[in-house]
């Protein structure tokens, strides 16, 4: 047994770990232990990828990239390969991943089985727009090949199924041809939700990647920075040495606090305010600014953080967020890693996926017991009213009722579960 952890680092409980480390042995390691779950990276913040007192089946050592056709841009890959390494791969050949989250230091079969979502949502959808094919393991043995045209319904339940209709083994990507690894970006400092709605909806046409920080300490206004890019074309350009840093410790109280959060906040939005304007970035630090910080979740100090990640329909969008934002202030907590974005209007492929048409608010905030559980509670409250949801990768105490209204094929998705597959987060929304 070792004791393990989410990212958010709530908890470090133990489990019994069994690596799968090829493809002929998952089946009769899968069997040998159950009830259990797929663990990746350890990237989700939740409880989606704990199991504990059981089997976590440690999907790392399956990292074999299996062919790439530079033609096409179709990439198969064993499911724990990052897709740091599907990059470092592809993008000299003039490709990249599609759609990406805020780190790329996750697994394959994590970002399908949480749909992840980046900055471009309303022109490319969710990461399971762009998979062509999965192998997933059953606990009995049971083989499954499933994409979007072949098996459907297997494929719109494990794309954002989190993990519990099989162990996913092996994946085809279709990728999308890029010039170059650079984009050309602006900054434009907003002062208000309705400003950044209007510049989300300007923005939509010319440009593919859209997505702001946001200041949840300035009250309801909600004043922010908007950031927004395009691929371009630069071959004289070199590719910048990106140094990396690390947090060496866990601090014995939160770094992220009443007096370092203000003014953390204030020198954020000016020193990027100073930004404004129109540069030439490198992917990496414009999709993943935290990946150069490695182990950040240690600064939130021996008790963890909550990730909380809503997203609210269009129409009430504005009260919505602004609700919040009051609601965050008159608690005296916050974040300065708070992200907000729209979603396009495509459906999501997953019976269980998170984007929905609207406006999504991403906040962290340090673990202070009831005083923080009390403050999601109401956070909750306001998403529920506005028939909205809570995205899953990030939860880890939503409770059952807002599970079930947010996800109204919840029932559907339960036809498709591996009985033999479990986990902390199953048990607390789905009861088994």
């Amino acid at each position: 047994m070792k004791s393990i952890s989410s990212w958010g680092r709530l908890s470090a409980l133990p489990h019994k770990v069994l690596a799968l480390t090829s493809l002929s042995g998952v089946a009769d390691t899968i069997f040998s232990e159950q009830p259990g779950i797929a663990f990746g990276n350890g990237r989700s913040y939740g409880d989606a990828c704990l199991n504990p007192g059981g089997a976590l089946w440690t999907t790392r050592g399956l990292d074999y990239l299996i062919a790439f056709d530079r033609e096409s841009g179709r990439l198969q890959c064993e499911a724990g390969v990052l897709l740091k390494d599907i990059q470092s791969l592809v993008v000299p050949e003039g490709w990249i991943l599609p759609v990406t989250p805020g780190t790329q230091l996750i697994t394959v079969g994590g970002a399908i089985a949480n749909d992840v979502h980046g900055k471009n949502h309303h022109l490319l959808g969710a990461f399971s727009d762009h998979v062509t094919y999965i192998k997933l393991i059953r606990t009995n043995g049971e083989v499954i090949e499933c994409g979007p045209n072949l098996n459907e319904s297997w494929f719109a339940a494990t794309v954002g199924g989190i993990g519990l209709t099989g162990v996913i083994v092996c994946v085809e990507l279709q990728l999308r041809k890029v010039p170059g690894p650079w984009l050309e970006t602006e900054t434009i400092p907003y002062a208000n939700i309705s400003e950044f709605i209007n510049l989300a909806d300007d923005s939509e046409t010319n440009w593919e990647h859209t997505v702001s920080w946001i200041d949840c300490l300035a009250g309801k206004g909600g004043r922010g920075l908007f950031m927004r890019g395009n691929f371009i074309s630069d071959q004289a350009r070199r590719i910048p040495t990106i140094k990396q840093s690390k947090v060496p410790f866990v601090p014995p109280v939160s770094l992220v606090n009443k007096l370092s959060l203000r003014p953390f906040n204030e020198a954020y939005f000016l020193l990027n305010k100073r930004k404004e304007g129109k540069q030439t970035v490198h992917y990496r630090p414009f999709f993943y600014p935290l990946d150069n910080l490695q182990d950040w979740n240690k600064m939130y100090g021996p008790k963890g953080f909550y990730q909380y990640q809503s997203v609210v329909p269009r129409d009430c969008c504005q009260d919505a967020v602004s609700e919040m934002l009051r609601e965050i202030g008159r608690s005296g907590q916050g974040s300065f890693l708070a992200v907000l974005k729209t979603f396009g209007n495509q459906v999501s492929a997953g019976m269980l996926s998170f984007p929905q048409p609207g406006m999504t608010l991403a906040l962290d905030f340090p673990n202070k017991g009831s005083q923080t559980t009390s403050l999601l509670d109401r956070l909750d409250r306001i998403v529920s009213e506005a028939k909205g949801r809570i995205y899953l990768a990030k939860d880890a105490r939503m409770p059952r009722a807002l599970f079930e209204s947010g996800y109204p094929r919840f029932e559907e998705f339960n036809k498709f579960r591996d009985p033999g597959i479990s986990s902390a987060m199953s048990r607390r929304l789905m009861g088994s």
